[in-house]
């Protein structure tokens, strides 16, 4: 039996590197805000994918006058956010429903493709867990007490989200306690002592964090 899908956006930024008072999410790209692109990506990828917006409770009000602005009607479900990214993530499973599969995606990532979705979930669905990774291209050091000492690149990959997962493995992780070592949801699942699978992401899926950031889309998606 196919498991029904489900695309949990978390966007809880301030926009503070951007050096401006809106949330990163707001920001205006090519006419719209961030946010809406991102929203649309996973509807491009599945018409039929339930979409869960999780926002910090203090934007809601925020977003929805947005909505209206730009009579942006795509369905989707919101949710109050956490104060930490971690609770936020483990405020929007409270909505989830099982079986399915949960994509978990970073808000400020619009440029995610139809193709990096499509193998996230994919491999989700074989393996019960699935995350997408680019190869670095950049030389790469690594700081010791003693200095820094160079690194063999190819042993390491860049992250990206969407993160899927089976719900219930999903959910069952995020009733464990926080740590500081948990940097991403594959961290917090992995600590479970689940295997984690890594498929092909898109290197045009970048986090839009800084003005530099913003540059970038707008040229990728000028494209």
């Amino acid at each position: 039996m196919t498991k029904p899908k489900i695309a949990l956006i978390v966007a809880g930024g301030k926009g503070e590197r951007m050096n401006t008072d809106i949330p990163k999410q707001f920001i205006d790209l090519q006419g719209k805000p961030i946010l809406m692109h991102t929203l649309e990506a996973f509807h491009r990828y599945d018409n039929f994918i339930q979409l869960v917006l999780v926002l910090p409770e203090s934007q809601i009000g925020f977003w929805n006058n947005l909505c209206k602005k730009h009579a942006f009607t795509l369905p989707h479900h919101i949710v109050a956010g956490g104060e930490t990214r971690f609770q936020s993530v483990k405020k929007g499973l409270e909505v989830v429903k099982t079986p399915s599969l949960v994509a978990v995606h970073d808000g400020v990532r619009p440029l995610v493709s139809n193709g990096t979705i499509a193998r996230c979930f994919d491999a989700a669905a074989k393996f019960d867990t699935a995350i997408p990774v680019v190869d670095l291209v950049d030389s790469i050091r690594q700081i010791t007490h003693n200095g820094n000492i160079s690194v063999y690149r190819n042993a390491y990959k860049l992250v990206q989200t969407p993160q899927v997962f089976d719900a219930e493995l999903l959910k069952k992780a995020y009733k464990q306690e926080f740590s500081t070592l948990f940097t991403d949801d594959a961290s917090v699942v992995e600590n479970l002592g689940a295997t984690i699978h890594l498929t092909d992401g898109n290197r045009e899926n970048i986090k839009i964090t800084t003005e530099m950031d913003l540059r970038m889309a707008e040229l990728l998606l000028t494209k």
